[in-house]
């Protein structure tokens, strides 16, 4: 059974995903709600969850035991130096990987910072997501959409533990829920049907999907649990990112750092 709104929310994001918008809606809608933001690694997930943090922006795939509400697809890449030969192409095939030193092939390398020093050295080309290469801006670099991949799946996840209303009203935020709606109680049992927020890519569109218990490969997720109150449930979605809040500075620039129990044990 959910209880009431706690004192603090906190959401933690992986390197290449921001929850800015997320964070801007959150904080002109419930402003008496405090929400704390901090950056994480990828292997970070299971242990910022078990700790301080309420919910995560993860990559897929994730534990088992986390429920997730995929929401969108980001493209792979092939970062390589600019005077590579496949640098003047628009994009690159598998077959054109097999021609060549791949250093790493994703989907998302241990060490960013580092394999990419070895690409710039022009030892070989590295595979990972579009945004990780943007986030790491090495002038000196490409990167060309890889065809044919599957590309990797973002998804806000979150122990069932965890569950309250707070994480509910952060759900809504993200789903694209207006400040005006209500839930009727006849509706409740339709949640695990509303598809999340998609994002499109430049070598195509991303596809959302259903809230779930994620973890298997490639970001698929079974159904989630039916009921309006269970822990955790999702809410109806209008397929659309919400706008950004009026006036309000950019979530993750007022991250007040580690917060304290109180946001995951006062509810």
């Amino acid at each position: 059974m959910l209880v009431c709104m706690t004192a603090a929310l906190t959401i933690a994001f992986v390197p290449g995903v921001s929850p800015a918008k997320w964070v801007r809606v959150w904080r002109d809608r419930h402003p008496d709600v405090e929400l704390l933001v901090r950056p994480i690694g990828h292997d970070q997930v299971d242990e910022v969850l078990a700790g301080d943090a309420d919910m995560v922006f993860a990559r897929l795939p994730v534990s088992d035991a986390l429920h997730a509400i995929p929401l969108w697809t980001e493209t792979a890449v092939v970062a390589m130096p600019k005077d590579a030969p496949l640098a003047e192409r628009d994009d690159v095939t598998e077959a054109d990987l097999a021609e060549l030193d791949v250093l790493d092939s994703g989907p998302v390398p241990a060490d960013v910072d580092a394999v990419l020093d070895l690409v710039e050295a022009n030892v070989g080309v590295a595979v990972l997501p579009q945004s990780l290469f943007r986030a790491a801006s090495r002038k000196d670099l490409v990167a060309r959409a890889l065809v044919g991949s599957p590309g990797t799946r973002v998804a806000l996840v979150w122990r069932d533990d965890d569950a309250t209303e707070t994480t509910e009203e952060f759900i809504g935020v993200v789903r694209g829920r207006t400040a005006n709606s209500s839930r009727r109680p006849q509706d409740q049992s339709a949640d695990t049907e509303a598809e999340a927020t998609t994002r499109p890519s430049r070598s195509g569109s991303g596809t959302g999907g259903k809230g779930a218990k994620a973890g298997t490969a490639g970001g698929k997720a079974t159904a989630a649990k039916q009921g309006g109150g269970k822990k955790g449930g999702n809410r109806q979605a209008n397929g659309k990112a919400p706008s950004t809040g009026r006036g309000r500075g950019p979530g993750i620039g007022k991250t007040k750092g580690k917060p304290s129990r109180g946001s995951k044990g006062n509810r």
